[in-house]
């Protein structure tokens, strides 16, 4: 009979998405995960399998409680267009407070991993479809109450947005400077009010 696991998964799968995010995947050995993680080697084996197969389940966790939480948050709670502008609002936050300037553990898969990797690549673009789809499903709501200009399509706008967000995300790593950060997002803001 299998002896029953000695810690809680959930945990041990957080601190694991904590030492990616702040570490990335090549700079994190099993031994350091075993180690952020409070388990035995062995444990983290049984638990998750190898290495890739425990980023993945990382980076799953981590979309689904920041990204994919704060859009059903938003989306659920406010106006379309005031939910894209909390949406960048909530972002510059948690870019701004945090000291090790760890930025997005999906921007930085996109950039460590994704370019080599065709899984992680389909795992990255299967994301950004989500937060792209969120930006145009804020935009055709926000061009139906006219609180979002018509004179950009709705896709173009969610793009628009898709790419502002990961060129923050990215700088913010390097200059974690509130007036910058919204310095990037405010013309995205004047774009959706164009009426030309």
């Amino acid at each position: 009979m299998a002896r029953p696991r000695e810690f809680e998964e959930v945990a041990v799968l957080d601190a694991a998405v904590q030492r990616f995010w702040s570490h990335g995947y090549e700079a994190s050995s099993m031994r350091d995960l075993a180690s952020a993680m409070g388990i035995t080697g062995a444990s983290l084996y049984n638990a998750f399998g190898d290495k890739r197969s425990l980023y993945r389940r990382a980076l799953d966790r981590y979309v689904e409680s920041t990204v994919a939480e704060r859009v059903s948050r938003l989306e659920g709670l406010l106006p379309p267009r005031r939910a894209i502008e909390g949406f960048f609002d909530e972002v510059i936050e948690r870019s701004l407070s945090d000291p090790q300037r760890k930025g997005c553990m999906l921007v930085n898969s996109a950039l460590e991993l994704a370019p080599h990797d065709p899984e992680f690549r389909d795992a990255v673009a299967e994301v950004t479809d989500r937060i792209e789809a969120f930006f145009r499903r804020c935009a055709v709501a926000g061009q139906r109450d006219g609180t979002i200009t018509t004179a950009q399509t709705a896709d173009d706008l969610a793009r628009h947005l898709l790419a502002v967000l990961f060129g923050l995300r990215a700088l913010s790593r390097v200059r974690p400077e509130r007036a910058l950060l919204e310095g990037l997002v405010r013309p995205a803001y004047a774009l959706l009010d164009s009426r030309t």
